[in-house]
């Protein structure tokens, strides 16, 4: 009788970083398909690309269900996992224990347990369950589907459960809300790990905005109907073209007729965040651009991109990115060949 044989290795694209996205049944194709479109744009300067994106299931290579009138056919098994430098668990409807009872099956524990100490961890939509139920996001924050939110918190009482944004980075593990927030999370992976500019390309290639603002409280069914009559969009485009400039509530509010009050409350409502948050987060974005792009002395950057100071944006980019602005230039500038 012929003895079982360990599954042959999957091979790996050298320099590459490369991204297992883990297909479970029940995925959805459309949350299945995010990373491969995402991850497999990004290219250097060079038209080299800079991931190699594998899909594995928890079984050996066969068909997967889908949430669709089809199946998928999957090439690699769990085997793959263990060669991962980010694993990225999508969304599925048939979760089974892991959703009722916040308990692993133990085919994927046993799949989860091939990766690498180091591994960053990702997930899309209801993914965050698995992360969850392996222990990835004990005591840290995460995020779902807000739709899901409030039986993840139940599920989940370690877990620091945001319902509000569109994704969270916490260093090596990444979560995202539902659907197209996966989007946002993947080209926020692409823009940590290669630069505004790497990030920007893919964005154009798939035709979607590189950077959304707000966060899930825009999209959340209400009792009543917002009205729409007046929006804050004539305020934020002039923001965006006077961001050097010193910008006060009181002049935002004034673009639209409004008063404070009601601009405030509106922008929240239509943004998701305050307008004093994403100004800044703006200002940040401004600034990421020039430090990839320029040479211009730190002095310059500060005031082009409204911060006044270099100190001011030393401040606000180390609180968003967790680097200095010179690290930051040093890093991606250095990446571009620039």
């Amino acid at each position: 009788m012929a003895r079982n044989q360990s599954p042959a290795p999957v091979p790996t694209a050298p320099g590459r970083h490369r991204v297992v996205v883990l297909a479970l049944d029940g995925c959805l194709p459309f949350e299945l398909g995010i990373p491969q479109r995402i991850f497999g744009r990004a290219a250097d300067a060079a038209g080299r690309k800079l991931y190699e994106v594998v899909t594995c299931s928890v079984r050996p290579p066969g068909p997967v269900r889908t949430d669709a009138d089809f199946a998928v056919l999957v090439e690699n098994g769990p085997e793959a996992l263990a060669t991962a430098d980010t694993v990225i668990v999508p969304a599925s409807y048939e979760l089974g224990p892991v959703h009722t009872e916040g308990a692993l099956t133990p085919e994927l524990a046993a799949a989860l347990a091939r990766l690498r100490p180091g591994t960053r961890k990702v997930s899309i939509c209801t993914g965050g369950y698995v992360l969850a139920a392996a222990g990835f996001l004990d005591g840290r924050p995460a995020t779902t589907h807000w739709a899901s939110a409030q039986h993840f918190q139940k599920t989940f009482p370690e877990v620091r459960v945001d319902a509000d944004v569109l994704f969270i980075d916490d260093g090596d593990v990444l979560t995202s809300a539902g659907v197209a927030a996966g989007i946002d999370l993947c080209l926020h992976i692409v823009r940590r790990d290669h630069g505004t500019a790497v990030a920007n390309d893919v964005a154009r290639r798939t035709v979607v905005p590189p950077h959304r603002d707000g966060g899930q409280a825009q999209y959340v069914r209400r009792p009543v109907p917002e009205p729409h009559t007046a929006t804050t969009s004539v305020a934020r485009a002039w923001a965006l073209a006077h961001l050097h400039e010193p910008i006060r509530l009181r002049d935002l509010a004034d673009r639209e007729s409004m008063s404070v009050r009601t601009f405030t409350r509106r922008f929240r409502e239509e943004v998701g965040v305050s307008p004093g948050r994403w100004l800044a987060r703006q200002r940040v974005e401004r600034a990421r651009q020039l430090l990839e792009s320029t040479g211009l002395p730190m002095d310059r950057v500060a005031r082009d991109s409204g911060f006044g100071t270099a100190q001011s944006m030393r401040q606000h980019m180390t609180a968003a990115l967790g680097v200095a602005p010179t690290v930051y230039r040093r890093t991606f500038r250095a990446a571009s060949g620039h």
